[in-house]
């Protein structure tokens, strides 16, 4: 299967790491023109230096701002009126006790991780819908079905990005633009890195231990077995945006290694 996006626009929010770097990376090689977001100019020049390299393109551009608030949002659509992609990667995680979970925190947790997406998917969503085109989705977690103990705020608020999406899909229904959430479990990124490293000393264990430790005790239904690679979400993710995914819509696709016991 050879995915071109050529011709396209895609917008990556969370996009100076992880895996929405991995995903701004694979659609700037697929050929689209890619735009990524993020709170820092360093790291959002080397974000576009890395897409550059890996994808051997000059084209891909960033915004400095903040999309998990509405001011940032405003900012971004400024300097981007349109997008035929949109890509709702920008999340916060974070264990913390349910209890002590107070409503700040939760409030915090939606307006990033979901107040953003909505924001962001009700202006793009009307040039695509005009034109006839598009793709959107929303970087949701397995923690949205399997809801964890230990961040509860976290796995509710990707929890409402699947009705968010799942709605979208029908409110567009019949215009050619897709809606769909994508569904990673534990994938190395940065921030696992850092947190398996955390861990391992704690424990007295190498990081590579620590990851196995941690799926045992947290994710066993595991069938990966191992943590996913960012790149690895991200090829679901091109294939999502692609001309071949057209009948794939209002769906939750799953990238999590087997870690859902529901076989539907």
């Amino acid at each position: 299967m050879i995915i071109n996006l050529s011709g396209k626009t895609a917008l990556v929010t969370g996009s100076t790491g992880g895996i929405g770097l991995a995903i701004a990376t694979g659609l700037a090689t697929a050929g689209a023109r890619v735009v990524i977001a993020g709170r820092d100019q360093d790291r959002v020049d080397a974000a576009l230096a890395q897409i550059h390299q890996t994808s051997g393109r000059d084209d891909a551009t960033g915004v400095v701002c903040d999309p998990g608030t509405a001011q940032g949002c405003q900012t971004l659509i400024a300097a981007l009126p349109e997008a035929d992609i949109l890509v709702n990667n920008l999340g916060i995680y974070g264990a913390c006790e349910f209890f002590e979970i107070d409503d700040g925190l939760w409030e915090e947790f939606f307006e990033v991780n979901v107040l953003s997406g909505v924001r962001l998917a009700r202006h793009y969503a009307k040039g695509m819908r005009e034109r006839s085109w598009g793709r959107i989705q929303f970087i949701s977690s397995e923690s949205a079905l399997n809801i964890p103990t230990e961040m509860v705020h976290y796995g509710v608020s990707k929890a409402a990005l699947q009705g968010l999406s799942r709605g979208l899909a029908k409110v567009l229904r019949g215009t050619g633009v897709t809606v769909n959430t994508i569904l990673p479990g534990p994938t190395r990124t940065e921030g696992a890195i850092a947190m398996m490293s955390d861990l391992a000393a704690e424990r007295g264990v190498s990081s590579s231990e620590m990851e196995a430790l941690f799926l045992k005790e947290n994710r066993p239904s595991t069938l990966l077995q191992r943590f996913a690679s960012p790149e690895e979400v991200a090829n679901l993710c091109v294939y999502a945006a692609s001309t071949q995914a057209s009948a794939t819509t209002g769906a939750a696709l799953r990238v999590e290694g087997g870690i859902v016991e529901s076989i539907a």
